[in-house]
C-alpha cells in the first residue's frame, strides 16, 4: 500500500491539499501542494510536478489507500495515474477547511480590488484610486467573492457595481515619454514592457519621443523608473485618458 511520506500528521494536514472527484459512485482523491491547484486551473502553473505531491490516484489520501487498477480502467477508461490525476485536478472539488476558505476569500477580495485599481481611474482627478479605496467601496456594496471565478472575471462585475459608490471609469492613460543620451534605447526597451500599446515612436538626434497607452496601475512604476534610470533627464507626462469601450468584456 502506497503512502505519502510526511514526518508528522500536523505537517500532512498543513501541507497537503486534497482534490476529490466522485465518479460512477466511487470517490477518487489526489494529493496536491497548497496554492498550486488554483494556479493550475488558472493556467498560471503548467508543470504538473509542481502541483502533484505524488502521481498516484487514491480512494482516501489521509489513509494512504490507493485506487484499484480495475476501478480506474472501468471508470476512467485508462490506467495512467498522471492522466487521471489531471482529470481529477480539472473536475474535482478542492477540499478546504473553514479557516483556509476564509483566507482564500480574503486574498481573492484583495486581488479583485487590485485589478480594479490597476484598470480604472477617478474621472474627476484622472488618477487611479488606492487599492484601499476600492476595497472600502466593495465592502460598502457588500460584494460577495466567488471562489470559483478568478479576480479578473469578478473585477468586471465590481467596476459596474461600485460606480454607484464612487466616480469610476475604465480607462487607459495616454502618456508621452522623452528619452535621450547613450542609455536611451536601453531605457526605452525597459519602459515599453510596462505599456499596453505604443501608438507613436520617433527618434531624432538620439532622442526618443514615444506616445503610448498604459494601464493606470502602471503610471507610478513607469514614472519612478524613468526618473531613476535617466537620473532626472527623461520626461514623462500624461496627455489624456482613452476610455475603454463599455461593452468590452476582458481586462
Amino acid at each position: 500500500m502506497s503512502k505519502i511520506f510526511t514526518p508528522t500528521n500536523q505537517i500532512r494536514l498543513t501541507n497537503v491539499a486534497i482534490v476529490r472527484l466522485k465518479k460512477s459512485g466511487k470517490r477518487f482523491e489526489i494529493a496536491c501542494y497548497r496554492n498550486k491547484v488554483i494556479s493550475w486551473r488558472n493556467k498560471v502553473e503548467k508543470d504538473i510536478d509542481e502541483v502533484l505531491q505524488t502521481h498516484t490516484v487514491f480512494t482516501n489520501v489521509s489513509k494512504g489507500q490507493v485506487a484499484k487498477k480495475e476501478d480506474l480502467v472501468k471508470i476512467f477508461g485508462k490506467e495512467d495515474h498522471t492522466e487521471i490525476c489531471k482529470e481529477i485536478l480539472e473536475k474535482g472539488e478542492l477540499q478546504v477547511s473553514d479557516k483556509e476558505r476564509h483566507s482564500q476569500i480574503d486574498a481573492l477580495f484583495k486581488d479583485i480590488a487590485t485589478t480594479v485599481a490597476d484598470k480604472c481611474v477617478n474621472p474627476e482627478t484622472k488618477r487611479p484610486y488606492p487599492v484601499s479605496i476600492i476595497e472600502k467601496a466593495m465592502k460598502d456594496i457588500h460584494f460577495s467573492v466567488n471562489v470559483n471565478k478568478n479576480a479578473k472575471q469578478q473585477a468586471l462585475d465590481v467596476i459596474q457595481m461600485i460606480k454607484k459608490e464612487i466616480p469610476l471609469e475604465r480607462a487607459q492613460m495616454r502618456v508621452r515619454i522623452v528619452l535621450s543620451g547613450k542609455e536611451a534605447r536601453k531605457i526605452r526597451d525597459k519602459a515599453v514592457k510596462l505599456t499596453s500599446k505604443v501608438e507613436e515612436e520617433s527618434w531624432e538626434a538620439g532622442t526618443a519621443n514615444i506616445i503610448c497607452l498604459i494601464d493606470p496601475g502602471s503610471f507610478r512604476n513607469l514614472d519612478e523608473m524613468i526618473r531613476s534610470d535617466t537620473k532626472g533627464t527623461g520626461q514623462f507626462e500624461l496627455l489624456n485618458l482613452k476610455e475603454t469601450i463599455e461593452g468590452e468584456q476582458t481586462l
